[in-house]
């Protein structure tokens, strides 16, 4: 080769490396004006109401932030929501997330997946891809398998039942001048029904002197609740704990109920999840079987809120703003202000950055307790629970008193 060619070579080379970086250099300026969130929840099966309602808080806080100036440490970038489905089992959820770690390599973190199955599955994938994930859902494993990349913002199932379980218990003393001596439960075999039930048998009924009359449990979808209110009627309970995950199987078990002569109150119905909020109770069931249903949530628009709530259902059509949707509002916040302290969409940056949040503003307001805090092994610190309840037709948080929308009340039997 000779002089001439080899300086050749050496220019187009050089052509080649300017070129190259001029083509990756949108790829960046893209990245930074464009931060990318994720929402992996279902969105169809049998559990798509509850990620329809993700999805509404998620894009609403969305909008807000880029009204408000978008990520200002980042030139006033605006945050971008990708969506994927996680369909109606585990497997489907965990095979949405290596979607989305394969699909979106900039993406800077993520929240779901509404059921603790789904989350559970779907952390084992953003854990190895170091992508900070939120979660509402309320199994005590997903935060006790040493993950540094998971984040959970609800309280866990056994904090809920064993804080849940006191309260329960005095409301119904106050209402009734008696203590609650038995109790029966209807449950699926989810992970999150599973991790709220389990302290209650294994230690939290006998603290309180309630005797467990009847466990029935049942894999989803239901399709005959039967033979397991036969169970309930024949033991005579004082209350009934209901902890199916969606609202089909809730809407055949209390069907079943007030068939059996335990609707309308006669026996009262104490629920664990927000699907027991939803406005589709109302609709498929009526007021006379679901008023006076309690249900114990990690998250809820409460009277704290209010101008939030007003704003989301005039957005929406939606009468109130329940756990998915505020809870997901207040996660796209949480990713808001890592991306602000961090400065960077660096997602090891970004997880540090929620890793050492210590505030009772900004987005803590967003969540139960108003603090926004996490331990060690990703779980929110000052998680309070929340109780609703179902009254002539609309659902209240009645429980922590000092911001519920209304008094609760034990149904009369």
């Amino acid at each position: 080769m000779n002089f001439i060619d080899r300086k050749t070579n050496r220019y187009l080379a050089a052509a080649l490396t300017v070129a190259a970086a001029m083509m990756a250099t949108p790829h960046i300026a893209a990245a930074q004006s464009e931060p990318k969130v994720a929402l992996i929840a279902p969105m169809s099966g049998p559990w798509a109401r509850q990620g329809e309602l993700m999805r509404m808080g998620a894009e609403m806080a969305i909008a807000d932030i880029n009204e408000q100036g978008g990520i200002k440490a980042l030139g006033g970038a605006k945050l971008k929501l990708v969506i994927v489905d996680a369909g109606d089992n585990a497997e489907k959820a965990k095979n949405a997330a290596q979607r989305l770690v394969a699909q979106e390599p900039d993406v800077v973190g993520g929240t779901g997946a509404f059921l603790s199955s789904f989350t559970l599955a779907v952390t084992e994938v953003t854990e190895r891809a170091g992508l900070p994930w939120l979660t509402l859902s309320y199994s005590d494993q997903i935060t006790s398998r040493g993950f540094k990349y998971v984040f959970q913002t609800s309280p866990t199932g056994s904090e809920q039942a064993n804080r849940a379980l006191p309260t329960i218990m005095a409301l119904a003393k106050s209402a009734t001048g008696k203590d609650l001596k038995t109790v029966a439960v209807i449950r699926d075999n989810t992970a999150s029904s599973t991790a709220f039930f389990e302290p209650m048998k294994s230690g939290g009924f006998d603290r309180l002197n309630l005797k467990l009359v009847t466990d029935q449990v049942f894999t989803p979808p239901l399709s005959d609740a039967t033979p397991m209110v036969q169970q309930v009627r024949s033991h005579r309970p004082e209350v009934l704990i209901l902890t199916p995950t969606n609202v089909p199987d809730d809407k055949l078990v209390l069907e079943k109920l007030n068939e059996f002569g335990l609707g309308k109150g006669r026996l009262p119905v104490v629920g664990n999840g927000s699907h027991l909020g939803q406005p589709e109770m109302l609709k498929l069931v009526g007021n006379e079987i679901v008023d006076g249903m309690l249900s114990i949530v990690g998250n809820w628009g409460t009277r704290a809120q209010n101008d939030l709530i007003k704003r989301f259902s005039a957005r929406t059509g939606e009468p109130w703003m329940g756990q998915e949707s505020i809870s997901t509002y207040g996660d796209m916040w949480v990713f808001k202000e890592a991306l602000e302290a961090a400065g960077s969409i660096d997602r090891a940056k970004v997880a540090d950055a929620i890793r050492h949040m210590n505030t009772t503003t900004g987005a803590a307001q967003y969540f139960s307790g108003q603090k926004l805090k996490f331990s060690e092994n990703g779980r929110r610190e000052g998680a309070s629970l929340v109780i609703i309840q179902w009254q002539n037709g609309r659902v209240e948080a009645v429980f922590p008193t000092d911001t519920a929308t209304a008094p609760a009340h034990w149904p009369k039997q």
